[in-house]
């Protein structure tokens, strides 16, 4: 097995950490309650943290770019998919090609995938990301534009947040609450 490391990095909306092998990125965790906690969540796995490769700080570069609202779709960051089943790789292929600003459904990941039955699978896939940001599963939503789930620290706060940085939508315009 090769050597993990990780790093914590500043971005627009808080501290962000990344993981990664000798093959690529194994995970991205969105900002955390505090460093120790995000740190604790590397450490549990074995992850140390390490001086980011010139590779990596280039993937902070465009993670924390996109975070302020540039158009980089990140699909070309190498990831290393070793540990994933081939149905959540093939999820996560699809949700790569939604550009920022973008979105679809989790019925229409499923159609994509020639299973138009498989929408909940599709959720159950985008829960487990481990590459959030550079898997872009904040992308994707319920039926008739619901905010669906967002696994990530701040739920679907969150979701929305990045979504109105890449100029999807506007916080007023989602239904977030009945009105």
């Amino acid at each position: 097995m090769s050597e993990l490391g990780y790093t914590l990095f500043d971005t627009a909306i808080g501290r962000c950490g990344l993981a990664w092998s000798e093959a690529g990125i194994v995970a991205v965790r969105l900002p955390d309650a505090s460093d120790e906690k995000a740190r604790a969540r590397f450490e549990q796995r074995g992850i140390a943290a390490r001086k980011p490769t010139p590779e990596i700080a280039r993937a902070v570069a465009r993670i924390q770019g996109l975070l302020t609202g540039a158009k980089d779709d990140l699909a070309d960051i190498v990831l290393d998919m070793g540990s994933l089943s081939d149905f959540q790789r093939a999820v996560y292929a699809i949700g790569r090609t939604i550009p920022p600003g973008q979105t679809l459904t989790y019925g229409e990941v499923a159609k994509r995938l020639g299973d138009p039955t498989a929408s909940r699978a599709v959720g159950e896939a985008m829960g487990r990301n481990p590459f959030p940001i550079i898997i872009p599963c904040h992308r994707v939503q319920g039926a008739d534009g619901k905010l669906g789930g967002f696994s990530a620290p701040g739920g679907g706060v969150t979701k929305l947040k990045l979504l109105e940085i890449e100029g999807a939508t506007s916080v007023d315009s989602l239904p977030l609450f009945a009105r």
